[in-house]
């Protein structure tokens, strides 16, 4: 929030000249003059020509079309901040007459679309703010072609429920990623990779507030952490949230032998048990072809065999036959 003091009408009138509208402030100092604009439809068309700040926040924006800040040129605002203003779409050169934009802040807007080439008006954005702004609908290809040709050097996507890294929104030479309050539970080894890339080597990272899951999955990552502490702007704040028994449990206290891998439906241990169970279905399956392999190479043995143990058991069963009639004939009994 800017650090604004709403003066009296009179004194506001007195600080600030007549372009600047109806349902705007405007302070004036020496070093810099902002406007706080509040309950707006569109975006304002008059402005002072030598704004340095501009903020508007709960207003319904909903669309930013070409050129919306070029009513007046604004070529000394270096800071524009647009929360909370139900911005969807984001249309092609947005930004236009904006040449020293250097921050921008989209943060708590429902974003829809955002065109390619929505801050080419801004050459020198070096700040992009996009915290809680991603959650409406999956927007990392459309934004991953709309930043590829700025020189951001700060990136901020906290609350935006990523399950992953954004590799494709991250331009060279980015400085700062902010991704906290997320939905990550670790930073796989391709991830890392790319971390550990010549593009992003002097890139820092902020994670908190993210649901961290302690079992062997986590383990290149606690690895990176260890060796890249200082890459992490708050490695030490960093908390197990699952499994329950290491809930709260500081990262860098961690062993990598004490991550165990649970078993559990949609991760890394169930996929490898799942694994295991196919492997073993597969053994089985082989025995049994090579049993019934067997049978069919050995078929005429095995019909001999049958063939000769069902003549043993009828000579034996003949056999018995025979004792039964011997005594059970009257002739053959014994006389007192």
């Amino acid at each position: 929030v800017l650090p604004l003091a709403v003066p009296p009408a009179a004194a506001a009138a007195a600080a600030c000249p007549s372009a600047c509208p109806a349902a705007c402030y405007c302070v004036v100092t020496p070093q810099l003059q902002q406007c706080r604009c509040e309950r707006l439809d569109e975006p304002p068309r008059e402005l002072p020509a030598a704004v340095h700040n501009l903020s508007i926040a709960g207003s319904n924006l909903s669309v930013l079309p070409r050129a919306a800040f070029a009513g007046r040129p604004l070529r000394d605002l270096r800071l524009l901040r647009l929360r909370h203003d139900n911005i969807r779409t984001i249309e092609d050169m947005a930004l236009l007459g904006l040449p020293a934009l250097r921050t921008l802040d989209l943060s708590h807007n429902p974003l829809l679309s955002v065109a390619a080439g929505a801050f080419g008006g801004a050459p020198l954005l070096r700040t992009l703010q996009l915290n809680q702004a991603l959650l409406a609908a999956p927007l990392e290809e459309q934004l991953a072609l709309a930043v590829r040709n700025l020189s951001l050097r700060r990136l901020e996507l906290a609350g935006n429920a990523l399950r992953a890294l954004p590799a494709a929104l991250l331009p060279p030479g980015l400085e700062e990623l902010d991704l906290r309050n997320n939905s990550l539970q670790r930073l796989a080894a391709a991830e890392l990779r790319s971390l550990d890339g010549p593009e992003l080597r002097g890139l820092r990272l902020s994670l908190g507030a993210n649901p961290l899951s302690c079992d062997c999955g986590l383990r290149p990552f606690l690895a990176w952490l260890r060796a890249a502490a200082a890459r992490v702007l708050d490695a030490r704040s960093l908390r197990c949230a699952a499994p329950p028994a290491m809930r709260g449990t500081a990262l860098l206290r961690l062993r990598p032998e004490a991550l165990a891998c649970a078993l559990r439906d949609g991760g890394e241990p169930g996929r490898l048990e799942t694994a295991s169970y196919v492997f073993f279905g597969i053994v089985l399956a082989l025995i049994g072809v090579v049993f019934l392999m067997v049978l069919y190479l050995n078929r005429r043995g095995i019909k001999r065999w049958l063939h000769n143990l069902r003549e043993a058991c009828r000579d034996q069963m003949e056999g018995y036959h025979y004792r039964y009639e011997q005594d059970a004939d009257p002739r053959c009994a014994g006389t007192p």
